[in-house]
């Protein structure tokens, strides 16, 4: 009788930090195949202060955290703005769901917004749109086309699943394993 070769299986939790709207999405990878268990938004606009809104973030990461126990975390990279204070403030929010995640000892991969789009669309400038369609797609599941940030959540964590198993995501450049592979493989001209 031959051995079976163990299933595996992953959970990540996506994470599009916001101010205002945060959106999570966890998915589980079992044996290649993704399936989404559950995405959403986190509204932070009825709280009145900057802290409240951080505290409520914080909670909810530790509440989503206990309640699928994930593998590991993919949140969006930060990127770079004109108004420095909604920079301070979007760097808190990131900050905050890594310290939930790093509280319990779960690895965190950070991803350009462009790069989550590249590789669940194809095409690193697609909206909104078109990345809530593809993740639907890519999912098989019907989401709400409201919850964009929910829907970017869970591009996140496939952006994520797709770069750790170094799979192709949709280009015609070979990528290395992991964020930083892929990274030094798409930017060669930028190392010395």
């Amino acid at each position: 009788m031959a051995s079976q070769t163990p299933i595996t299986e992953k959970i990540i939790l996506g994470v599009d930090p916001g101010t205002v709207i945060a959106g999570y999405g966890v998915i589980m990878v079992r044996a290649g195949v993704m399936r989404m268990l559950q995405y959403g938004v986190i509204n932070l606009s009825k709280y009145t202060t900057h802290q409240l809104k951080l505290q409520k973030l914080h909670e909810t990461m530790h509440r989503l955290i206990e309640e699928h126990k994930p593998d590991e975390m993919a949140i969006e990279d930060p990127f770079f703005g004109k108004n420095v204070q909604v920079m301070l403030k979007l760097g808190r929010a990131q900050g905050v769901v890594m310290a939930a995640a790093l509280s319990r000892g779960i690895p965190i991969v950070e991803y350009a917004p462009r790069r989550v789009k590249q590789s669940v669309t194809g095409n690193g400038n697609a909206s909104k749109e078109q990345v809530s369609q593809m993740v639907s797609s890519l999912l098989a599941v019907d989401l709400n086309p409201e919850f964009f940030d929910a829907t970017d959540a869970l591009a996140i964590a496939i952006c994520h699943h797709f770069h750790e198993n170094a799979l192709p995501v949709r280009s015609t450049k070979k990528t290395k394993k992991g964020a930083w592979g892929a990274f030094v493989s798409e930017n060669e001209s930028r190392i010395m």
